[in-house]
């Protein structure tokens, strides 16, 4: 790959009714110009992710980003949209304007309010991102879809009640130290594995606790090629590669408990880097509901297919483990704004790869791994990051 992270911005995440998807944007665009020490008129291409569907009544709001500055009038802008993946695909996206030589710097942001809507109205609007002429009618909305998959795994693998509140527990003890989390709390495994009146059951086996947060946020990343990089003169993150796999959006033409997608993907990012998934310093993944971590595991090469439980059993994916997953403490503690979470994963992993992570740093972070996914494993991209020397 040809391009590096050299600016990176994150609001914190969360119910910001101060704020508006205008204001977020500015916000993220102009801290991101100020921490790679460049004007705005040193950018070449805006890409916004933003997947919207309904959340905010602006739409056409890759315009927006020109609010920031003066300095990015008559700049190209476009806004791209992959369902929960859409920040990564404006990351990706900006990838390919390097690749081209199109561009040599690119500023990409990711966006979303949801907390404006009323919470029955959310449901309908993310069921979008599933197959409606087959999966329109599944209750509780997406976390019905994961909880029906959540069903599947058990039937097919015996109880992981267990391995799910593990993992819930773990990404909420490391978003205590993540300064842009929603929940900044220790929730414990015991809350975590037991159904409650704080924490309900919601869909399937699946209680509070396995489902991400719904959020407000943005993040931002300003991309750079090798040389324009080098010239900054600033802290560097390279992309070592990336890949992007889609898949049918049916739940019915494919295996659901294989995330076959998310599997290929990674296949063809770690070939492409030249790397194997245990040279990795860590890894930032798609936590949107504990189920999807767990086959995540699998996909990504860690376990044979019903064994992810054995890496939280072995401590391998803690903080402190072989391969720490979610040391930001994931979508599940940091929340999910839909178009800022591709973004925001790579924004932190940049983060740990510089060695300025404070109390989310993996020690010793040279080669990072982040995968997003929009829908039921249906968009599926992985990044890998490596720390310039």
């Amino acid at each position: 790959m040809s391009a590096c992270i050299v600016g990176i911005a994150h609001t914190p995440f969360g119910k910001l009714d101060a704020e508006t998807v205008e204001s977020l944007v500015v916000r993220v665009a102009r801290d991101a110009l100020t921490d790679a020490g460049i004007e705005a008129g040193d950018v070449d291409e805006i890409v916004l992710g933003h997947f919207n569907a309904g959340f905010s009544a602006q739409d056409f709001t890759a315009s927006l980003v020109l609010q920031a500055d003066p300095g990015f009038r008559f700049k190209p802008a476009l806004r791209v949209e992959n369902a929960c993946a859409t920040g990564s695909a404006a990351v990706h996206q900006g990838l390919k304007s390097i690749a081209a030589r199109t561009a040599k710097i690119v500023l990409v942001v990711g966006v979303e309010q949801m907390t404006r809507t009323p919470g029955a109205e959310i449901g309908g609007i993310l069921l979008k991102a599933s197959y409606l002429a087959e999966e329109e009618n599944t209750p509780a909305g997406f976390a019905g879809i994961f909880g029906r998959i959540a069903d599947r795994y058990f039937q097919a693998y015996g109880d992981q009640s267990d391995a799910l509140a593990k993992i819930a527990a773990k990404n909420h003890k490391n978003g205590v130290g993540n300064p842009y989390a929603q929940i900044r709390k220790d929730l414990g495994y015991d809350f975590c594995r037991t159904e409650s009146e704080k924490n309900p059951r919601v869909a399937g086996p699946l209680k509070r606790t396995d489902c991400s947060l719904v959020s407000d946020g943005a993040a931002a990343i300003v991309l750079a090629d090798t040389a324009t990089a080098v010239k900054l003169g600033k802290p560097a993150v390279m992309f070592r590669a990336a890949a992007h796999a889609q898949d049918f959006l049916p739940l019915s033409m494919r295996d659901i408990l294989k995330f076959e997608g998310c599997a290929e993907a990674w296949q063809r990012a770690l070939a492409a880097a030249g790397v194997k998934i245990g040279d990795l310093s860590f890894v930032e993944t798609h936590d949107c509901f504990t189920i999807a971590e767990l086959i995540e595991y699998e996909a990504m090469g860690l376990a044979k297919p019903g064994q992810g439980a054995r890496l939280l059993e072995e401590g391998i994916v803690e903080k402190n483990g072989k391969l720490p997953v979610n040391p930001s403490g994931g979508l599940k503690a940091k929340g999910h704004p839909i178009g800022a979470t591709g973004v925001s994963m790579h924004a932190i992993s940049a983060l740990q790869l510089r060695g300025n992570a404070g109390d989310m740093q993996v020690k010793d972070a040279r080669l990072g791994g982040v995968f997003n996914m929009g829908g039921a494993a249906v968009a599926n991209y992985v990044s890998i990051l490596e720390r310039v020397r």
